[in-house]
């Protein structure tokens, strides 16, 4: 069995329409009644988007449901489907753990409360029963204060055992204003030993060169190659890889045809730039890993050693896989502890 590695996926965009469905109908019924039945609220979760900025508000759904005590429900069909369609066996989750704290405490109780959720987010993901070595990115967000930001980048400094890095997320758009402070929490991260990605270069309107030095992975960053390809030496003599999401471009408006994507594939080859193939929100867009790889092949975007290529680059470039407990085990797959309840329903 192939085994593959994932570096972009967010804990909200992960939960795939059935198991939320299913989460409403049991647990908060006045969300599914806003739906007539499955296939429309399936219409509504999964069809694309005019801009990242709406698409980027269907997080928000999910964030009002993953909480302390559910956040457990969530990760296990995660991890099940990771595992069972999926044949992961290195998962990187990130989030913003001050979005999952209940939002009428104040902002110091909500600080307070983040340690909790990397806790549970970090042994609700360690199942024997499939066997996927995982770590948290912790995501600061362009529209959390600085106070909160910097927490989370203590946060995750503090928290190595679970957590392998930080990212910025929040819309690229909304950078500029407060570029500064942000570099300004990336250097202090690289002080704390913290490994770095964030969204970068996603859309035009994303591009922000200032904050490349301070990056060791870039998330999506697929301006680059499409606009601005003179940094494409700068960023192979940094060894920083693309965490290239394609179905996404297609679902936020960022690029209208998935053949776009072959100049990026392209030029990164030719320039010696590594690209991780993710999936970015694997629920929201209804598609897994694989069919991400098979996309790209049946489109003749990439082909099957270019698509090797990339698998590699992602184990390469993956922040924990080289410290995840006992990987070989992981990798023949011989850790079966006992089924958590509930483990056969959706």
């Amino acid at each position: 069995m192939t085994l593959y590695a994932e570096l972009h996926r967010h804990l909200g965009g992960s939960v795939v329409p059935r198991i939320l469905w299913r989460y409403f109908q049991r647990n908060q019924p006045d969300l599914a009644e806003r739906f007539l039945d499955y296939s429309e609220f399936e219409d509504f979760y999964t069809r694309p988007r005019n801009t990242l900025a709406e698409y980027l508000e269907l997080h928000t759904l999910v964030e009002s449901v993953q909480t302390q005590d559910t956040l457990p429900y969530f990760i296990y069909r995660l991890m099940r489907g990771a595992y069972v369609f999926e044949n992961l066996a290195y998962l990187e989750l990130r989030y913003t753990p001050y979005l999952r704290t209940p939002d009428h405490l104040s902002q110091s109780e909500r600080i307070d409360l983040m340690t909790q959720i990397v806790e549970v987010v970090g042994q609700a993901s360690q199942f024997g029963e499939y066997p996927i070595a995982t770590s948290q990115i912790l995501c600061m967000h362009s529209r959390l204060p600085y106070e909160v930001n910097r927490a989370i980048v203590e946060l995750a400094a503090h928290m190595g055992q679970y957590v392998c890095g930080i990212d910025l997320a929040g819309g690229d758009g909304h950078y500029r204003d407060r570029l500064d402070e942000f570099i300004q929490l990336y250097d202090y991260a690289r002080s704390l030993g913290l490994k770095t990605t964030g969204h970068l270069y996603e859309t035009v309107d994303g591009c922000y060169p200032e904050l490349l030095p301070y990056l060791m992975r870039i998330g999506h960053g697929i301006q680059i190659p499409l606009l601005h390809p003179e940094l494409l030496p700068q960023v192979a003599r940094q060894g920083q890889c693309l965490e290239v999401c394609p179905t996404t471009y297609l679902k936020t408006g960022t690029l209208q045809d998935l053949h776009q994507l072959k100049v990026v594939f392209d030029r990164c080859f030719d320039a010696g730039v590594d690209i991780a193939i993710c999936t970015d929100n694997a629920g929201l867009h209804n598609v897994r890993l694989p069919f991400e790889y098979e996309s790209l092949l049946t489109h003749n975007i990439i082909d099957f050693t270019q698509l090797k290529a990339c698998q590699d680059a992602a184990f390469r470039h993956a922040f924990a896989w080289k410290h995840a407990q006992r990987p070989e085990r992981i990798l023949n797959g011989i850790l079966h502890p006992a089924v958590p309840e509930e483990a056969n329903s959706y």
